[in-house]
């Protein structure tokens, strides 16, 4: 199983990224999947998830109504629109894929990780 994050970047306030994860050795559709963040000194906050085949889409109040989670099955790979970004939105990314179908949202729950894509937004 591997997760490949990338597309991140330095934008200003009000600018726009989206973020890629690209998966290996699992079917995207069948698992629970998500995006996290983690600023520094903070601890991990649960950004986005998608709930496998029932495709069920949820978002943390922080970034609802800026960011979109889609996913895209035949490339097996899985997006992180974000708009409007706003300098606390500036973070490390992860995504994360919960192979398990326990179905929680903590980073816990979450068992492969990919590496990382850092989102810097200035003011």
């Amino acid at each position: 199983v591997q997760l490949q994050a990338s597309g991140g970047g330095l934008v200003h306030a009000g600018g726009s990224l989206r973020l890629s994860c690209a998966c290996s050795g699992f079917t995207l559709d069948s698992y629970h999947i998500a995006w996290f963040r983690q600023a520094p000194g903070k601890e991990y906050e649960g950004v986005s998830y998608i709930r496998g085949s029932e495709g069920a889409t949820y978002y943390a109040d922080s970034v609802k109504g800026r960011f979109t989670m889609s996913r895209d099955s035949a490339r097996n790979t899985f997006y992180l629109e974000m708009n409007s970004l706003k300098p606390e939105d500036t973070a490390m990314y992860y995504c994360a894929v919960d192979l398990t179908g326990w179905g929680g949202r903590t980073p816990s729950d979450f068992g492969f990780w990919g590496q990382g894509t850092q989102v810097t937004v200035s003011s």
